[in-house]
């Protein structure tokens, strides 16, 4: 058992690492600091950008509320978010304990948290952004807990296509080599060793069955210190 969980943290540490490198993967999108244009046919939580950099962005989000799954185990992001939204889609079609109907909103997001469980699983937290007309009182169900983030800090990259498994470790990386040497990386990094921060976050804003202008983001969220806070 003690050599699968080191296979699989080397696994995941040569995932993340494989593109620092080579550059960009072949997926990404130019147009840094763009709003997704999900966001202008659905609502989308409001952010404030704080910093353009060359392949990145940095965004303030100001206590944006989320409907989140309990953790759920799999060795595939792509299988988990599927499960986790399964259970989304019914809770704002009304399986909740108002049977209220709420709106769509954009982004689905999945948070990863690797684990030293068997098989290289890791755990996955999916989560519906929700409207703020719903956010003073939104509806509960079974299985799904209410997330009220503080002002947290994201660094983000966009993406096209299809999120993959054989491809969210490149992007990962990507945004990990683009804030190298920031003072953001340093934050980044500072955060995670705490403890306070998943390993990264995938963002999806497109349903499954459009195929053009997707978009997607990886998501590194962190605390930043009080003097960066005035800049």
């Amino acid at each position: 058992m003690a050599a699968a969980t080191i296979t699989c943290k080397l696994s995941l540490l040569l995932s993340l690492f494989s593109v620092w490198f080579l550059g960009v993967s072949s997926d990404s999108l130019q147009n840094v600091g763009a709003l997704p244009p999900t966001c202008q046919r659905i609502e989308c939580p409001s952010y404030d950008l704080i910093q353009l950099g060359n392949g990145y962005e940095i965004r303030r989000y100001n206590s944006p509320v989320w409907i989140s799954n309990t953790p759920i185990q799999d060795i595939s992001l792509v299988e988990a978010t599927r499960t986790g939204f399964r259970r989304l889609f019914d809770y704002i079609q009304g399986k909740n304990n108002l049977k209220q109907k709420i709106e769509m909103t954009a982004p689905v997001i999945s948070e990863v948290l690797p684990s030293d469980g068997p098989f290289c699983e890791s755990s996955f937290v999916v989560s519906f952004y929700v409207p703020k007309v719903n956010q003073a009182n939104p509806p509960t169900a079974k299985d799904l807990q209410v997330q009220r983030w503080k002002t947290v800090y994201v660094a983000v990259r966009q993406f096209g296509g299809f999120v993959k498994d054989s491809n969210i470790g490149e992007e990962a990386a990507a945004l990990k080599a683009s804030i190298a040497g920031t003072k953001w990386g340093a934050a980044v990094e500072k955060s995670k060793k705490a403890g306070h921060t998943s390993v990264y976050t995938v963002a999806q804003y497109n349903a499954p069955f459009e195929y053009d202008n997707r978009v997607n983001e990886i998501w590194f969220l962190f605390d930043i210190e009080d003097e960066l806070r005035s800049m």
